[in-house]
């Protein structure tokens, strides 16, 4: 997300914020939230890793599915399960600008009275803000990381729609649409230098990584059904 199209966001600054707090994230609701390639192992032990495309810019991205319709969400049961909490969801209410660190201050994040101060007595970040100093630094190095990823997919052209229909015990029939994985049969259709590269690039783990994750696909549809049956 880009800094020039939040109008609410502020430079962190310790003179400025000295006195704010941080709390915990309060945004668990995303359906479908972006990661990059360095969380797809702790990923795939919970949930599948697809993508899907950009909506601004029909550019191609990956995410973790927490959910399987927009507004339904079941990320907190995700994290009991599994430990995985994505940066892109630590990082809530933070944003980088430039070489700067930007707060949204509509975040339900920051108060004057509750959490823990960013900034310590001598205006040194906080061990809470470090923490999120390290999250947007992984994201950082992440982002560039995954489009190669990405690209090595579409060069060649390792990337291919899938097909997600699920039925559940109240009479939904629920079809998952645009979104992608890497197709298996293409890999193994490769000629040996192409097969190489994507090993030495490490990015022919990444593609079974998120390969073996689609088997979470029918987890979390009988984690929404279990929840469906038990509300009333």
């Amino acid at each position: 997300m880009q800094f020039e199209r939040i109008t609410n966001l502020e430079l962190l600054q310790p003179e400025k914020h000295r006195h704010l707090c941080l709390g915990p994230v309060q945004d668990l609701t995303a359906h479908f939230v972006p990661i990059v390639v360095s969380e797809f192992a702790a990923a795939a032990a919970t949930c599948p890793i697809l993508l899907t495309k950009a909506a601004a810019t029909g550019e191609f991205y990956a995410g973790a599915l927490f959910g399987l319709k927009p507004g339904e969400s079941w990320l907190e049961n995700f994290i009991d399960r599994g430990g995985f909490t994505p940066l892109n969801v630590q990082r809530e209410g933070f944003f980088i600008t430039g070489e700067h660190i930007a707060i949204d201050r509509n975040s339900l994040r920051f108060s004057e009275t509750e959490g823990e101060l960013l900034f310590d007595a001598a205006d040194q970040p906080s061990t809470p803000l470090r923490q999120i100093q390290r999250v947007l630094g992984q994201l950082q190095a992440g982002v560039e990381a995954t489009s190669a990823f990405i690209r090595a997919l579409l060069n060649l052209k390792l990337i291919e729609p899938i097909d997600i229909t699920l039925r559940f015990d109240g009479g939904e029939r629920l079809r998952l649409e645009s979104l992608y994985t890497v197709s298996l049969d293409g890999i193994r259709d490769l000629d040996d230098a192409s097969t190489l590269s994507l090993f030495r690039s490490g990015h022919l783990q990444l593609a079974h990584i998120m390969n073996a994750s689609l088997k979470q696909i029918p987890i979390l549809a009988q984690l929404r059904n279990r929840l469906l049956m038990a509300t009333p």
